[in-house]
């Protein structure tokens, strides 16, 4: 599904992008990996919450690198519909 979202053109990644779109209100859903440094964890699971974005931080950066085929630690979608799918699968696990 996350390759899909970026063939589409519905994902930001790297983290001054995806900062700034959830700064923005643009980002509707955040990726975060779970092995990102601690300072970078902190400081985009404390944007998400004051900016009430939903953050996922169920992958490793090899698992987000490897379903979108570049090498990320953080990605933001954008498009409403994407993010609701989102937050849909993971609460189904």
């Amino acid at each position: 599904m996350l390759g899909l979202a970026r063939r589409a053109r519905q994902l930001v990644s790297g983290e001054a992008i995806v900062l700034k779109n959830i700064q923005t209100n643009q980002a509707k859903f955040v990726f975060l990996a779970k092995d990102a440094g601690s300072a970078t964890g902190k400081k985009f699971t404390d944007k998400c919450r004051t900016y009430h974005v939903p953050c996922s931080r169920r992958f490793t950066k090899d698992q987000l690198s490897q379903a979108t085929g570049q090498s990320r630690t953080v990605i933001g979608v954008v498009q409403p519909g994407f993010a609701r799918k989102f937050e849909e699968l993971l609460r189904m696990e």
